[in-house]
Parts: structure tokens; sequence; C-alpha cells
């Protein structure tokens, strides 16, 4: 996985020219300063010369220094802060020579001090000067050095996050090809070749529009039933009539992003436990609306309940080995992915009757892409029958429930 370039604060995006920034402004503040104060005392305007030429030999003193101060950076602390202290100590003597050198000649017939004198009394300008020049580069690059770090760490953990959703999304196309090959296998055995190419053709679209999605990433509710249908397409191929549908989407609710192929594993928890153990079959209901800022989505079936296989799904899901005839894939990974994108900001409960049926409830932040606020919650539609000619995505548009014919 590729690793995001690092991004700085704006101002040391180029490092090099906010040093020169940084350079000019504080040594041309400290000449300004200097001066200045010298006016400001009714000393005489030459002196400023003196004073500029100070400066700049501060300017370059320090530019020396941060050559120097770049290769001990990095180094051990006992060697960066022993060496830092020795450069230190021989640039501020450096300078006050230079400083004390060129006063001399300056004052040269006006006062009579020695080079020692003008030495030290001159030698707390260059010690506050380089000593706070230095300080300061310590702590911008320290500053740009933690902040790299930290970026670095949330970036890492940003990936570890989609690392981890993509293998739990990655997790589940296995779990749903082999019902699905094992199906065609049937047919092919059977020698009805027919329907077997007829699910081939249906695998592959399902397959061609799930593996476009990047497995980290959004999609609406609209997208995500879209995509519902062509794995309920496939499953009524084994199941017929048996296999009933419903739909109940809120306009509001259409447009929600949540994460790709988050209820797919859902629907097909029901097709398993409730679809394929009854001669009879099964309803499964899929419905969303929108409460305030939250998405409340709930899927349901008419099969058994907990009882049977499913309940190893549910032990699973909290921990506790369950039978072994169940994988434990569907609810267990579902909870996960949520975890993974929402934290504690989502719910997530099972339900189950004493006289049969089971119920997942999904709430989620209610997001769209385009940031839209939530509208107010509709009033829950009305269930009817469809005429024979209507279709899913016409249902769906509608907000209507929808009874597909097998």
């Amino acid at each position: 996985m590729a690793m995001l370039p690092f991004r700085p604060t704006p101002f040391f995006a180029n490092k090099n020219r906010a040093f020169w920034n940084l350079q000019l402004a504080g040594w041309g503040g400290a000449f300004l300063l200097r001066a200045s104060a010298a006016i400001a005392n009714g000393q005489p305007w030459d002196l400023v010369a003196v004073i500029l030429v100070a400066t700049i030999t501060g300017f370059s003193i320090s530019l020396v220094l941060s050559v120097i101060y770049r290769q001990l950076i990095s180094k051990q602390p006992l060697v960066t802060w022993g060496t830092t202290v020795l450069a230190l100590m021989v640039a501020v003597t450096i300078y006050a020579s230079i400083d004390a050198w060129v006063q001399g000649i300056y004052y040269a017939g006006i006062r009579e001090t020695t080079f020692a004198q003008r030495f030290i009394g001159l030698s707390y300008i260059p010690l506050t000067l380089l000593g706070g020049w230095s300080a300061l580069y310590y702590a911008i690059n320290y500053f740009l050095t933690v902040e790299e770090q930290a970026d670095r760490l949330e970036r890492l953990e940003a990936q570890a996050t989609s690392a981890q959703l993509a293998m739990l999304r990655y997790q589940l196309n296995p779990h749903f090809l082999f019902n699905t090959l094992n199906s065609i296998s049937t047919l092919v055995l059977l020698k009805q070749t027919e329907p077997a190419n007829a699910m081939l053709s249906r695998l592959s679209a399902f397959l061609r529009h799930t593996l476009i999605m990047e497995p980290g990433s959004q999609v609406t509710l609209a997208q995500e039933v879209e995509t519902l249908q062509l794995y309920l397409d496939i499953e009524r191929m084994r199941f017929e009539e048996r296999l009933r549908t419903e739909f109940k989407i809120d306009d509001p609710a259409r447009d929600a992003l949540l994460p790709s192929m988050l209820l797919q594993p859902l629907v097909e928890n029901a097709v398993k436990y409730a679809v394929s153990p009854q001669e009879e079959g099964a309803r499964i209901s899929l419905s969303a609306r929108v409460r305030g800022h939250r998405l409340q989505i709930k899927v349901e079936d008419t099969g058994p309940g907990l009882a049977g296989p499913r309940q190893g799904d549910m032990l699973r899901m909290h921990g506790v080995p369950g039978r072994p005839t169940s994988t434990g894939v569907g609810l267990a990974n579902i909870r996960n992915r949520l975890a993974q994108a929402y934290g504690p900001n989502h719910r997530f409960e099972t339900r189950s009757g004493a006289g049969g049926g089971f119920t997942v409830v999904i709430e989620i932040p209610y997001e769209t892409a385009a940031a839209e606020p939530p509208q107010p919650e509709a009033a829950p539609p009305t269930q009817s029958a469809l005429p024979a000619k209507q279709t899913p995505a016409a249902s769906l548009a509608h907000g209507r429930s929808m009874e597909p014919n097998a």
C-alpha cells in the first residue's frame, strides 16, 4: 500500500524558502532594533554602519551554524547538545571578536579601551542573538519532526483501518461465491445447462458490479439496493417462488451514504437461514428511513428465528464458539465493519420473536454526497401489491413495497 506524502504546515511547505524568510526577518529585525536604540540614545548616524557590519557578521555565522546543526540534529542527544554548545561558543567568540575589532576602529581616538575590554563588553550581544537563533532553529526543526511523525501515525492508522475494511469486505466474496458456484455445479450435474448458463451470466454481472467498488468506499443506499437486486436475481434461480422480497425505502434515505456491500451479507444470511431450510420459503424485507440525523435500516425475514444454525452466527458474533454448521462470517463481519467505519457512533441490533422471524437493525449517521441536511421523516409508506409489469427500480423510486415475481 503506497504511503501518502507528508503535508507540513503551509508556511513550511518549502523548508528552504521558510528558512530564508525567517533568516532575513530575524536578522533584519535585530538590525532595526539595535539601530533604533542607538539613534534614540543620541548616537551619531554613522554608528548605524557599525551595527550593519555586526548584523551581517551574525547573519553569515548563523548560516555556517545551520550547516553544522543540520548534521547534528539526527545524532545521539549527547553528541547533538555537546557539539552544539561547543559550536555556539566558537561562533560567539568569532562574532564578539569581529564586533570588538570593528568598534575599535570606529572609536579610535575617542575611547581608549583595550580589545579585551571591548570583547568582554560586547560578548553578551552575540551570545543573546546566536543563542536565541540556535534555540529557534532546533525548536522549529523538532516541531516539524513531531508534526511529520504525528501525520505519519495518523496516515498509518487510516491505512490500517482501510486495510481492515478491505479484509472484511474481501471476506464476503468467497463466502457468497461458494454457495453460488455450488448451485451452478449442481445444475451442470443435472444437465440443466440453460439455468446454469443464466446463473453464470447473473453472477458475472454481480461480480462486475461489485469489484469496481473500492473496498473501503461508500455508496448511496440506492446503489447498494441495486447491487442487492443483482444478488437476489441469482438467488431466485435457486429458490424461485420460495424467495419473496419486499423493499420499503423512503425517498430521503435513497441518497444516504453507507459502506459498500453492507447489506448483501444480511440478505444472504436471511436466505441461508430463513428461505433455505423452510419448504415454503420466507419473505425478506428491507426498510430504510431517516430519523433526525440518523439513517435506520432494517432487514427482516419470516424464518424460524434463532432456532437452528443461525444461533451459531450469533454466538460467534459475541466471541462464543458456535455450531460447526455456521461459518459465522455474516453478522460478525457487519458488526466489525460498522465499528471500523463509525466507531461507537452506530447501532447494530438483532431481534427474534418467540414465534420466529429475525430482524437486524442498523443505525448510522445520515450522510449524503452533497452534505445536505436530512429531510423531515416521511410517513411510513403503505404496503400494496404491484402490477405484474412494474419493475423493481420503479417501485424503489416511488418508495413503495415491492413483491417481485419469482
